[in-house]
């Protein structure tokens, strides 16, 4: 591999994991507390849980577009985010968290991986390659992980002990 090419990897690794200019995902959901993750701000269709499901379900889509040429996608946009009305229980929200976990390394190793050719139309679809996939998880994820932060923001829910995002000093 040339360094170029490993630098883009990297790099790529980088902007899924949310590094640089982006918060990371951990980051954006540590310590929500559970009794909140159903409930929505005024004004706004959907809780915390409804994010974070989202941003598993896109991501989901994608990493199965890249790897399987049979995946369908779910219909848009109604397939992509669960019901305004459905809620979760601990369980369901840790199931989401953990799968939104493993999907990102599973990106994050194709970026990796050395034997993906990035810039090679993908076989089933040959307007689309690995890289585009890649920006475009991480892209969609930088945005709704940007939605959360504020949604917690404007809900209170940051920890006392992060004052650089509470607006309070300690």
């Amino acid at each position: 591999m040339g360094k170029r090419s490993e630098t883009m990897r990297i790099e790529l690794v980088s902007l899924l994991n949310g590094e640089h200019a982006h918060m990371s995902f951990e980051e954006v959901v540590a310590e929500i507390p559970l009794s909140h993750i159903n409930e929505k701000p005024p004004r706004t269709p959907y809780s915390m849980w409804h994010f974070v499901e989202h941003i598993r379900i896109a991501q989901w889509d994608i990493l199965e577009f890249i790897r399987n040429p049979l995946h369908v996608s779910p219909d848009y946009p109604m397939g992509y985010r669960p019901s305004p009305d459905a809620i979760t229980d601990e369980e369901g929200w840790l199931k989401t968290l953990e799968k939104v976990h493993s999907d990102l390394r599973a990106l994050k190793e194709i970026a990796r991986d050395p034997h993906s050719d990035l810039f090679a139309p993908l076989p089933h679809a040959p307007e689309y390659t690995i890289f585009r996939e890649l920006l475009t998880a991480a892209d969609h994820n930088a945005y709704h992980i940007g939605e959360l932060a504020l949604l917690r923001q404007v809900m209170g829910l940051w920890p006392a002990h992060l004052p650089y995002l509470t607006g309070k000093e300690n």
